[in-house]
């Protein structure tokens, strides 16, 4: 059988957090890949549920961050680089 190539592009961190999965799990990444679409060809569907995601704030979150905006327009917030909240995010 002849091999073809598939090619996408995705986050270096998710395609990062991907191998490390694989690799966890006794796979390779190209494993794991083939495996997915051995399974959408044989059930003839996408193996889990795809929906419309739901809303990433709810009310709370949403009040939270409008209070935030009003106390850093009124002075009285502390602003931080984008590469900070990254690496908290990650700590």
């Amino acid at each position: 059988m002849a091999q073809a190539t598939i090619s996408a592009r995705i986050d270096s961190m998710d395609k990062e957090s991907f191998d490390k999965f694989c690799s966890n799990v006794g796979l390779s990444t190209s494993a794991a890949i083939y495996m997915f679409v051995k399974n959408v060809i044989n059930e003839r569907r996408i193996p889990f549920e795809v929906r419309e995601p739901s809303p990433r704030y709810n009310a709370s979150d949403i009040e939270a961050l409008k209070k935030g905006i009003e106390q850093l327009n009124a002075g009285k917030g502390v602003v931080h680089e984008l590469s900070e909240l990254e690496s908290m995010e990650n700590d």
